[in-house]
């Protein structure tokens, strides 16, 4: 057995695994372990380690880094030597020029993405005579790169030659870049996450993903590809991969695991660069049943009979994130029945519902909200979902719907379900249009939900929950509470969160409400009006999921505290 076989077996890596690392080597060429680590079979850490048994490298230590970092007089003997453009050069192969003491020599360090030609070549170029070699983790090649290169002074111009935009090209379909993309893209599915975001720092890029509505790092992206991997996502996204000043949106359809994707993607020129963030729409998953939404049995059956109304408004209120299209696609999921014309006005459609009728709003050639729904009218439809109201213009004409025989769905950003109506107010509706056309107002949220492998009792929590309980509204269920915190494990990639559920706060829009219109205390009658029925706020509907082990305090706290 060789000293890279016996490396692999202790890391416990699988048969499968490098298998299809050697087969790639034979086809493509490339180190083993370069190539294990773009599958992701051999994170940036393990890497390190295997150069230090294998080669006999050394890597970064805290001390070394730390010295590194803090030692400006010798950063500066080095950019007097050195010219900026040779070392930004070095850099984009991963390398860095730096001295830890005045007396000791050169040290070159490496990203894990070591390349011995490329470490000769330098040797070559710089003409040192001795020096010292060290390969850091993509964080501390991260933090070693803010510090040790010069300062420059960008123009904030782009301007590409024919040569230079051929190269990119060229350089985001060779197979590095490809592979690492692809697997960044696997990993996140794989992870359940709904967004990836690629941000740059300081010449390398930081990836997050977005797993259950919170953010993730997972991975560094060295230097040298963080421009390919830029290129390749807006050449496959259809984006112009010249332009850099000005923000660009695209679409890429792929399959990942034989499951089609629809990748969303947007770049926004920032000041390292670009912050590309990608979302996943993967259409085989969606279903749209108000039963997976998590919503309490008493909610549900009230939502059940309002959206078989035949006219009125049913608002969903709640920021960006909060699940209302999913919401407001499952109510039109129940009626999407043949005898039923539904039309939505969308900005963006991002997915298509079989047996309804989606339009697309187009903001730069004028079809907005408000002139779509003026066509949309004249469509003779049962139900129109209006994806959200923004303005005086689309909320007189939706209210106005309702009011000749339309079932209106749509959505607002406010806090809560009473804010809907001084939103409202506030966009010049007519309090008279209120009160005749709005039946029902669910602000929503969501919490991350427990997993269910791993989630450890906790029955301490129930005082907490009594304390934040300041209405008893919830007393009921304190004899039966089954409180849990989360533990983490493998099924949950140990956060001890899998999937999220929907905390909702219902309000009940008929005269004894909207005769409170116009009061200076409207939010707080409101609230008080919606208690007295039995009806919960988005705390209070949180700490119910929380009595019945659903989700955590500190999630519900997090989200509606």
């Amino acid at each position: 057995m060789t000293v890279i076989d016996d490396f692999f077996q202790q890391q416990a890596l699988t048969g499968e695994d490098i298998a299809k690392a050697r087969l790639y080597q034979e086809k493509h060429g490339g180190r083993v372990e370069l190539i294990l680590n773009r599958m992701g079979a051999l994170s940036s850490e393990k890497l390190i380690e295997f150069y230090h048994q294998v080669f006999g490298t050394a890597p970064v230590t805290k001390q070394s880094l730390q010295a590194i970092l803090v030692n400006d007089k010798l950063k500066e003997q080095i950019w007097a030597e050195y010219n900026a453009q040779l070392l930004f050069e070095l850099a984009q192969k991963n390398i860095l020029l730096c001295k830890q003491h005045d007396d000791a020599p050169i040290t070159l360090i490496s990203s894990p993405q070591l390349d011995f030609c490329e470490i000769e070549a330098v040797v070559e170029k710089t003409g040192l005579t001795s020096y010292q070699l060290l390969v850091a983790t993509d964080e501390q090649f991260k933090q070693l790169s803010e510090v040790l290169l010069p300062p420059v002074e960008d123009s904030g111009t782009v301007n590409l030659s024919i040569l230079e935009e051929d190269r990119l090209r060229e350089l985001a379909s060779e197979a590095p870049t490809v592979n690492l993309l692809n697997n960044l893209i696997i990993k996140a599915l794989r992870r359940r996450a709904s967004d990836m975001h690629i941000e740059p720092i300081r010449g390398v890029a930081r990836v997050r993903y977005r797993i259950d509505g919170v953010l993730h790092d997972v991975e560094t992206i060295p230097q040298n590809m963080v421009l390919p991997i830029v290129t390749r996502l807006k050449l496959l996204s259809k984006m112009d991969i010249a332009e850099k000043r000005r923000p660009q949106d695209g679409k890429i359809e792929m399959k990942i695991d034989a499951k089609s994707v629809d990748i969303r993607v947007s770049a926004l020129p920032v000041g390292d660069g670009e912050s590309i963030v990608m979302r996943f729409l993967l259409k085989e998953s969606l279903s749209y049943d108000i039963k997976n939404l998590g919503i309490e049995t008493d909610v549900e059956q009230s939502l059940l009979a309002d959206i078989q109304a035949t006219s009125g408004v049913i608002l969903l209120t709640g920021p960006t994130g909060s699940g209302k299209t999913t919401s407001l696609y499952s109510f039109l999921s129940l009626r999407n029945e043949e005898d039923v014309k539904i039309i939505t006005i969308e900005d963006p459609v991002e997915y298509q519902l079989s047996g309804i009728n989606q339009v697309q709003v187009q903001t730069d050639i004028g079809y907005t909200f408000a002139s779509a729904l003026r066509s949309v009218v004249r469509q003779d439809p049962d139900i129109i979902m209006v994806g959200e109201i923004r303005d005086h213009e689309t909320a007189a004409i939706a209210l106005q719907s309702a009011l000749t025989g339309h079932l209106v769905f749509s959505t607002l950003h406010t806090n809560d379900a009473p804010s809907a109506y001084t939103r409202l107010l506030d966009l010049g509706v007519e309090p008279f249009l209120l009160s005749a056309a709005v039946k029902v107002v669910v602000a929503q949220r969501l919490v991350r939900r427990l997993c269910p492998v791993c989630a450890q009792p906790n029955p301490s929590l129930l005082q907490q929950v009594q304390v934040l309980d300041k209405h008893h509204i919830l007393s009921q269920h304190y004899e039966h509470a089954n409180c849990k915190v989360a533990a983490g494990c493998e099924h949950c990639n140990h956060t001890g969160y899998s999937g999220r559920v929907a905390i909702i706060q219902y309000l009940k829009c008929d005269n004894e409400l909207t005769s409170l219109l116009g009061h200076a205390d409207f939010l707080d009658a409101a609230a008080t009006l919606n208690r007295q029925r039995g009806l919960r706020s988005l705390l209070e509907d949180g700490l119910l999921k929380v009595l019945k082990g659903e989700t955590t305090l500190d999630e519900v706290l997090r989200v509606a505290g």
